[in-house]
């Protein structure tokens, strides 16, 4: 008898050591989580501006708003879609006959002051250009011209105007795409970037095309371009996106973005692809990395740009498909915070699409889709934020 309820003793005693050490365990695994969700990194801080910019005049609306750049002054430009981005109830007051007081099609360029008021507003069709099917796009050189591209079906080529307007240059002819080895033409370039130092425009050749073409800024003259990893171009289906596979050795469409870094390296975008590879300015493969990689649909590299420090220590990646801002450190592309979600309140993001950044170090992007908007970031220095997401950036009381 003694022995037996001994041995229940003992049997009790352990299971309950057992018990013990088990809410110890998930106790500390809780705690290294919460540890974990805490955790801090030293990164770029910024609060939105729900202010920015004014109103517009002439009760003009945006569209799906699909291109960004700030130029030297620090002015933003912005170019939209509004024919196809806004339906016959927003645009009431253009139609014939009008269905209400209020509103119109705002010109496919807009310009503002960083203050937030309209400086000037131009684009569309006229004399001895194309303009393109679906425009998209828009960049300031170093001269102050201004470029953009186009994604429509048909979009060929590309266009160069003064700053107020007036047509420079068209390259590529609408309607005469002949696949991503074409010399003359492009088909649906996404984003153009003329580097100062060399007179040279990089295109992101795009949503036809499968590669980054490098012109003479002056004449258009092809002067090289490349596919992912340095290879020639192949215009083959790559099939949808399987996130488990090898990495493709092509583009996805779109080729999103193009960029160069002040210590010569082009950054680009391969939006459906969810990463950013690294080359030299001859095309020679650097590096590459993904971002949340199991992002099907639109995919989650959109567009980026770079901080404001000599260095450009920091990266900041627009992820239009899950709606963040991604901070990345641009020596080892790796990803430390993020901020941004879904919604159409400041600071949230529908179909966040550009991204671009002023002297000041202040971020600026657009939406498309249902977005049709431009918002401000405002920059806060260098400082501690949250490890992982930051959620919406709302301003600190």
């Amino acid at each position: 008898m003694q022995t037996r309820r001994s041995k229940r003793n003992i049997f009790i005693g352990a299971t309950l050591c057992t018990l013990i050490i088990g809410l110890g365990i998930g106790q500390a695994v809780l705690d290294n989580k919460a540890t974990a969700q805490g955790r801090t990194v030293q990164a770029p801080m910024f609060e939105v501006d729900p202010l920015w910019p004014k109103p517009l005049p002439n009760h003009w609306l945006l569209g799906w708003t699909i291109g960004l750049w700030v130029d030297e002054k620090d002015n933003v430009w912005i170019i939209h879609r509004g024919a196809g981005g806004l339906h016959d109830n927003e645009k009431g007051a253009e139609l014939n006959p009008p269905i209400a007081e209020c509103c119109k099609t705002a010109p496919p360029i807009l310009v503002f002051d960083p203050a937030g008021n309209l400086l000037r507003a131009w684009g569309g069709p006229g004399q001895g250009y194309e303009w393109p099917e679906s425009n998209h796009g828009v960049h300031v050189d170093y001269k102050g011209n201004v470029w953009i591209g186009g994604n429509g079906q048909k979009d060929a080529h590309i266009l160069k105007f003064t700053n107020d307007g007036k047509f420079l240059m068209q390259v590529g002819k609408f309607g005469k795409n002949a696949g991503s080895n074409d010399l003359e033409n492009f088909w649906r370039v996404a984003k153009i970037w003329v580097d100062p130092k060399t007179n040279e425009a990089y295109i992101a050749d795009g949503y036809g095309n499968k590669r980054v073409a490098v012109l003479d800024a002056d004449t258009g003259k092809m002067k090289r371009y490349w596919g992912a990893y340095g290879n020639k171009p192949d215009d083959a289906n790559l099939g949808k996106y399987d996130p488990k596979a090898p990495p493709a050795q092509q583009f996805r469409n779109p080729v999103h973005c193009v960029e160069r870094s002040n210590d010569g390296f082009v950054y680009v975008c391969d939006r459906q692809g969810d990463r950013v590879q690294v080359f030299q300015p001859d095309g020679k493969f650097v590096k590459e990395q993904f971002y949340a990689k199991e992002t099907l649909g639109s995919g989650s590299a959109w567009d980026l740009t770079f901080s404001k420090d000599p260095q450009q220590k920091f990266m900041f990646l627009a992820d239009g498909q899950n709606e963040k801002i991604r901070i990345i450190l641009r020596e080892t592309l790796e990803e430390i915070s993020n901020f941004g979600d879904g919604g159409r309140q400041p600071g949230q993001f529908y179909g966040v699409h550009s991204i671009a950044s002023d002297s000041k170090g202040n971020l600026y992007t657009t939406e498309t889709y249902e977005g049709k908007r431009v918002q401000r970031f405002v920059y806060k220095g260098i400082g501690p934020v949250a490890a992982g997401s930051q959620g919406v950036l709302w301003p600190r009381k």
